[in-house]
């Protein structure tokens, strides 16, 4: 499997001369991460927009390895995705991120040197569906998120909830994964991603004016193949 090392950055309209660079990931599905790490040195904090997890498949090992070794390298912040809401093992599993270095953010946000980083839980209730009724709490906790000064990142497992309770709301980066690029890529158009259906919107790269930024994900979780779509990890600089 193809893998991949993408650069992007941001620029806050009120810099202040700060800088910091992030590692993104997504997707890890419990999966390989080994071989990403050696791209983590340097990051100052690593942002993991959820699916750590793989709630079709037995097994927390690679994941729990993860949270050991990746706070080695950097602070290390964890959002929800669906396989963590919906997996079996999610709540034993929780109470060992919460004993490690990993910091969850479950509908919270934390101000990390100058930057606000929040995470928005996933709202799954049905296969690759939202819970509609849950979609005022969360527009809520967007706006008190955004009313904080500073540059607000958040992150939000599932690219699609962005126009629900996302957009125009004052969040300056919402970073998602999900789509995994689409599957597979032509012309740059992803066939497929969960949540979205045939020919999704929103699979890789920036959008909306550099407001949301959907990484591929670090793991084929799926038994479809990825093709012209490679695994991808993401280092994010951010001037502010």
């Amino acid at each position: 499997m193809k893998r991949v090392v993408s650069r992007f950055h941001v620029e806050s309209d009120a810099k202040q001369g700060n800088t910091l660079t992030l590692g993104f990931i997504s997707d890890l599905h419990n999966g390989n991460y080994r071989d990403w790490l050696s791209s983590l040195s340097g990051v100052d904090a690593i942002l993991v927009a959820g699916d750590i997890l793989d709630r079709h498949r037995a097994g927390v090992e690679s994941a729990s390895g993860f949270i050991q070794d990746a706070p080695e390298i950097a602070p290390v912040f964890l959002s929800l995705g669906n396989h963590e809401t919906r997996s079996e093992e999610w709540k034993d599993f929780r109470n060992v991120v919460k004993k490690s270095r990993v910091r969850i953010l479950d509908d919270q946000y934390i101000d990390f040197k100058g930057l606000i980083i929040g995470g928005l839980t996933s709202r799954e209730k049905e296969s690759h569906r939202l819970a509609p009724e849950l979609v005022p709490d969360m527009k809520r906790f967007v706006d008190d998120m955004a009313s904080h000064p500073g540059f607000k990142i958040l992150m939000c497992h599932h690219p699609e909830y962005y126009d629900v309770c996302v957009r125009g709301h004052g969040i300056d980066l919402t970073l998602a994964g999900h789509a995994h690029g689409g599957q597979v890529q032509l012309f740059g158009q992803g066939l497929y991603a969960p949540g979205q259906g045939l020919f999704p919107k929103y699979t890789h790269g920036f959008y909306d004016g550099n407001h949301l930024l959907v990484n591929r994900g670090v793991t084929n979780s799926t038994w479809a193949p990825r093709w012209w779509n490679p695994c991808e990890l993401i280092l994010l600089t951010v001037m502010y």
